[in-house]
């Protein structure tokens, strides 16, 4: 069946469904997390097989548990979210009994273009709120993850019927037309350069989008931060998933003083937490040669351009005969604004730390670039961490840890500007994939008479207009 044939079925079976059902949407989410629940084993395996290598029990936390939590947290709330709200309507309308309401209704057939770095949970998490709200879905899967995909659309087979939901697989090409078709909403979430196509294949049918995207998410370490809690939350973050996450902390900002020992701390983290990289099994290989290399090409461009590269590589261990895409965490001291790992997103374990004499020039430095889709701050100084949060603008925040703003369920998540457009998760999802319609019940009374705006126009039509100015 054709794109166009699947998307066609899902919303002739959408609308012969209306009003979609409480129950509906409950077993529809229950039949997700089951298809992700009963087949962990087999999807870890799958993810594994795509990246050359990926940590079993981190693919458990971050697409397995990560998939299953939104949905059980939807299938919790989802009757509280659809309750109609009433809204209070102009006076004297509402004494005259005029009555006014929000009713969610679902959009449709939701489409969604799925990212390589979490195949699994970056579909299954919007998938909440989608089938929340009472839509259906068809997916989009990354050709970079063809183990993943290919499993991802069997399964699918099993536990949904097509015209509830639907995966497609294919290139480029393939991703060009599915963002050419007339969806009722379409969630990206990728590269910012590629966003920018999406944007304009889906301006041709008016479809609304949500974008996530990602660029260089700042950590800002403050004078008063524990430097050690710091530099092991931050390598943590770096190097999970090898870096490969759109919220990694993409480049460090540290008071000049402490530098030396932000960079110290960072190695005995890294050091401590991955005491061998080759044949860890905790440790997660670069997706492909492509962004391998362009991932060494970029440490040899700092390197030649003069920074200081300091490879975390406690076992000494060679990685040049290895061929396992394995790339310990590279931190990269004195980088300059002409080095490559200075002006694109990272996406990998490679960290550019930057000095600075006082708060205003880090938040300056954060300011003078895109804004981001996360921002760190590490510190105790309320009056400095405020400082930060009014005079930058970012997708979201954590305080003193990195990414894990992603993980509450009822924040929303998303970017601004180059890093995304409009957001999900939890009941800012729900509403994301939803309809809000309004409905506005009239009194019997001739309202129109009695406001003045029944022609011929007149003395009441005057006294209503100076009632509305002076209002």
């Amino acid at each position: 069946m054709s794109m166009r044939d699947l998307l066609d079925a899902q919303r002739t079976a959408f609308m012969a469904e209306l009003p979609v059902s409480l129950d509906a949407r409950r077993d529809r989410l229950r039949r997700a997390v089951a298809m992700i629940s009963d087949n962990a084993g087999q999807l870890c395996d799958a993810l594994s097989e795509d990246f050359g290598h990926r940590s079993r029990d981190q693919s458990m936390i971050t697409d397995i548990a990560a998939s299953v939590g939104p949905l059980k947290h939807a299938l919790k709330r989802v009757a509280h979210w659809s309750k109609p709200a009433r809204r209070p309507v102009l006076f004297p309308l509402g004494l005259l009994g005029g009555r006014g309401r929000i009713e969610y209704q679902p959009k449709g057939v939701v489409g969604i273009i799925a990212p390589w770095n979490f195949p699994v949970q970056l579909v299954m998490s919007p998938l909440a709120g989608v089938f929340a709200a009472g839509n259906r879905a068809m997916v989009k899967t990354s050709e970079y993850t063809p183990m993943v995909s290919a499993l991802m659309a069997e399964l699918a087979g099993r536990y949904f019927d097509p015209a509830e939901l639907a995966f497609v697989a294919g290139g480029p090409e393939a991703g060009k037309a599915f963002a050419e078709m007339p969806f009722d909403h379409l969630l990206f979430t990728g590269a910012t350069g590629i966003a920018r196509h999406i944007l304009h294949a889906a301006a041709d049918n008016l479809t609304p989008v949500t974008l996530e995207l990602g660029g260089k998410s700042p950590v800002v370490v403050g004078r008063s931060a524990d430097i050690a809690q710091a530099a092991e939350r931050v390598a943590l973050g770096k190097m999970l998933n090898a870096g490969q996450i759109c919220l990694a902390p993409d480049y460090m900002l540290v008071p000049e003083e402490k530098e030396a020992a932000v960079v110290e701390g960072l190695v005995a983290a890294a050091s401590r937490m991955y005491p061998t990289l080759l044949s860890n099994p905790d440790y997660t290989a670069v997706i492909n040669d492509r962004h391998y290399q362009r991932l060494t090409g970029w440490i040899d461009d700092a390197r030649a351009k003069g920074a200081e590269v300091i490879p975390v590589n406690p076992a000494h261990e060679d990685f040049a005969g290895a061929n396992a895409r394995k790339l310990p965490l590279h931190i990269i001291r004195n980088p300059t604004d002409d080095m490559i790992v200075m002006q694109e997103e990272i996406f990998g374990p490679v960290l550019p730390v930057r000095s600075y004499a006082r708060i205003e020039d880090a938040i300056g430095e954060v300011n003078r670039r895109d804004r981001p889709l996360a921002l760190y701050y590490f510190g105790s100084d309320r009056t400095e961490r405020r400082q930060l949060l009014d005079r930058t603008i970012s997708g979201g925040v954590t305080v003193n840890d990195v990414i894990f703003h992603v993980s509450q369920e009822e924040l929303p998540f998303g970017g601004i500007g180059p890093s995304g457009m409009g957001a999900y998760h939890g009941e800012i999802g729900f509403r994301t994939f939803s309809h809000a319609k309004a409905v506005y019940s009239q009194p019997g009374l001739d309202v129109a008479g009695l406001a003045g705006l029944k022609p011929p126009y007149g003395r009441k039509t005057r006294a209503a207009i100076a009632r509305q100015m002076k209002g």
